[in-house]
Formats: C-alpha cells, structure tokens, sequence
C-alpha cells in the first residue's frame, strides 16, 4: 500500500484516519504542529496509540504546515496528501483572524508547493461553513460559496481554491471534502458535543445561543474516515464533495440527546446568538454517494450513544479533564 501523509494527523480526524490505514495494514506519515489550540497531551496520546499500532508502519514528523522544510520533508516519498492541518473554529477565527488565514491559506500552499511528484494525490479537509448564511437546502457543490460569515469559514474556501490553482498548474488529482460537524470518540474539547457532555456530567450551566431552533448536519466520524478513505482512491482531476449526516437536529434536541444518554439534566445558559453562526448545516451528499460510494451509517442518536460511552470511559479513568 502506498505511502500516506496525514497532516494534523496527530488530532481528532486524522488520528481516526491514520488508525484506519494501518489497522488495514497501510503507511502512515503524520506531520502535526502538536499545537496548543487543545491540550498536547491528547495528541501525544493519540499518537502513542498509532506508533504502537503501525509499529515500523508509522512515522510521525512534528512541523507545522508554514515551515517549507518540514513540509519538504514530510511529502517525500508519499503516494496521497490528507491535508486536515488547519486552525478549527469559527468563533475563534473571529478574535484572531490573522493567524487563521497564516495557519489555514498560507499553510496549505506551503505545503502544496513542496510536492513534486506529479502522481501524488490530494485530499484536501474542507468545512460546511463554506456554504454561510445559505438558506437553500440541503447544501449542493453547485452551490455559490462565495459568501463566507466568518475568517474560518473564508479561510476553508481559499484552501478550495488554492487547491484548484495548484491542480491546474501541475495536474495532480485533487479531491476537496466538506465535512458537516464531525463527532466521535476523540473530539475536540471546545466542539459542542464534547464541551455539552463535560457540563452534563460536571453539573455545570451549558453555553446555549440563541433559542435552540439553530439546526446542523451532524456527523459521526467512522462515517467521515470512510468517506477520506473514499477519496483517497480517486485517480481523476479536481472534484469538490459534501460529506455530511444528510439530516439535522435543533440545538435542543442535541442536548437532550446527549442529556438522555449521560443520566444527568442539562442546565442551560441562555445566551443570544453569536456573531459569524448559522442557522442550519445540511448535507446533500448524493454526488459523493454516486462518486465516492459514501454512505452514512450511524444515526445521530446512536452516535451520541457511543460518544457518551467514550466519554465516561475516559473521564472515569482520568484521561479527559
């Protein structure tokens, strides 16, 4: 099996992903930053867990996607790019924005610049807040993103198009992924599921914009893997694809779900709605059904189950704060 590169394979997705490939017996390269957005020790964990798993199989380059030597280093020899490196959030972007399009556009043409082999493939980790303030749903590819509400959602657009610039002027074959709220296992402390469930569980208020109605696309991330996974086969020119839940749940179903499955009640803090936020996320994922033979499998309400059960897990055992 070729050689893969996962950069920001040390994190939540990549590191589900890097597992995939060497539990099917792959190699996996993963450069990562280890940056402080989140606590390093999760990534250190994940990545103790990889090298154990891949053994001779897995090699781990710690860099960040800006430093051109590091990149250089990072892409030789490999087959496929993942490129799931970024600065992640919107409300975040909104205090620093500067440093989100250094990370996230300056940061992907670096590394895009270091490739050299016109075999090599790319898959490049985009985002749902792409589509903005969009009221047409669900969201198709064919839709105008031009748009964005926030620096992060910007700054995810930009990296589509420097993706195509760089497939138009070199040829390789590039597939753009958009990715609906993602959960599981593993997943980012500030992301909502994680954060909510850290509240239930801790009898703290719960951070709750706006009146609940907001709906999004939510996403379990087995379902993300195998949708990369996907795409990392294809062979043909530049293609962008949704991958999503294809359903949504209101804010106040979320936390109910999450409440339900925790034994605990959920206590709210209101607050008014938040700039650079939108009111739904949903997924038109049939071009990625028919191209990529996606398909989601696990239920919102099931993955909640198995996020809770992680959860609990790792909290009983002192692994989580």
């Amino acid at each position: 099996m070729t050689l893969a590169l996962i950069t920001g394979g040390a994190g939540f997705i990549g590191s589900h992903l890097a597992h995939k490939l060497l539990a099917e017996g792959g190699r996996v390269r993963v450069l990562d930053s280890l940056d402080p957005f989140y606590d390093p020790a999760l990534k250190r964990r994940n990545l103790k867990d990889l090298a154990e798993l891949g053994r001779d199989r897995f090699e781990f380059v710690e860099g960040d996607i800006r430093d051109a030597k590091a990149c250089k280093r990072a892409v030789a020899g490999v087959g496929v790019v993942v490129h799931l490196a970024a600065l992640a959030g919107v409300r975040p972007s909104l205090q620093d924005p500067v440093r989100y399009m250094d990370v996230n556009v300056v940061g992907t043409q670096t590394l895009l610049q270091q490739i050299e082999d016109p075999e090599t493939r790319f898959v490049f980790g985009g985002s749902s807040s792409v589509y903005g303030g969009n009221k047409d749903v669900p969201f198709s590819e064919q839709q105008a993103v031009d748009r964005p509400v926030s620096p992060y959602a910007a700054s995810k657009k930009a990296g589509e198009v420097l993706c195509y610039t760089w497939h138009h002027l070199h040829g390789n074959p590039v597939t753009c992924l958009r990715f609906f709220t993602v959960y599981g296992p593993k997943q980012r402390p500030e992301m909502a599921i994680h954060k909510f469930a850290r509240a239930i569980t801790d009898g703290d208020s719960i951070p709750f914009f706006g009146d609940g109605s907001s709906r999004r696309d939510y996403t379990y991330v087995d379902d993300i893997v195998a949708g990369v996974r996907a795409a990392m086969e294809r062979q043909d020119s530049y293609a962008i694809f949704n991958l999503g839940g294809a359903a949504t749940t209101s804010l106040s179903d979320l936390v109910a779900q999450l409440a339900a499955a925790l034994g605990k009640p959920a206590i709210l803090k209101k607050l008014p709605d938040q700039p650079g936020d939108v009111l739904i996320t949903y997924a038109d994922v049939s071009l990625a059904e028919r191209e990529l033979g996606y398909c989601c499998t696990t239920p919102l309400a099931d993955g909640v189950k198995k996020f809770c059960a992680w959860y609990v897990k790792e909290k009983s055992a002192g692994r989580l704060p």
